[in-house]
């Protein structure tokens, strides 16, 4: 039952990282959810304190995913238009058929977002560009995040490897 969740977390660890660039999955509370998993094992020990503190870094993570980009675009002059626009195109490029969509919609989004609100074209691509870079640093965030999580994870069965061991 161990090896099961033990197996199971590093799944989750690593779905963690992708989850950094799949907004599909929230790449570090999928991680943490293997911290959790660790937490369950008879045999491993993982404190309580580690797990809330985890898990308040996660959420924190998690609510900046949605706020970043939208800072991004009003950072470059964009309007609540363009911040909307950010918004319901990540949502249509994480549909999208067509490679690339989640990092072109919000992109988008903001420029139509921008031109709707009567914006010129300079300041609907400025805007657009503060989505796009907005979009970069939530992802690179998430994705840091979740490494260290990794991290954490490798040096906790690091520490408890005596368990692997028959005898």
């Amino acid at each position: 039952m161990e090896l099961f969740l033990i197996v199971v977390a590093a799944v989750l660890m690593l779905l963690g990282i992708i989850g950094s660039f799949l907004p599909v999955l929230p790449g570090p509370i999928t991680s943490w959810f293997g911290f959790l998993l660790l937490y369950f094992s008879p045999l491993i020990e993982v404190s309580k304190k580690f797990l809330i503190i985890t898990l308040i870094i996660a959420i924190i993570i998690w609510v900046l995913d949605y706020f970043i980009p939208a800072m991004g675009t009003i950072k470059f002059g964009g309007s609540r238009a363009g911040m909307i626009g950010t918004t319901i195109g990540l949502l249509v490029g994480l549909f999208s058929p067509i490679p690339g969509g989640i990092i072109i919609g919000p992109f988008l989004g903001a420029l139509f977002g921008e031109m709707l609100n009567k914006a010129d074209s300079k300041t609907a691509l400025k805007a657009a560009f503060g989505s796009f870079l907005g979009f970069l640093t939530s992802t690179f965030i998430k994705f840091v995040v979740a490494v260290i999580y990794l991290g954490m994870f490798i040096s906790i069965l690091w520490e408890n490897k005596s368990i692997f061991y028959n005898g």
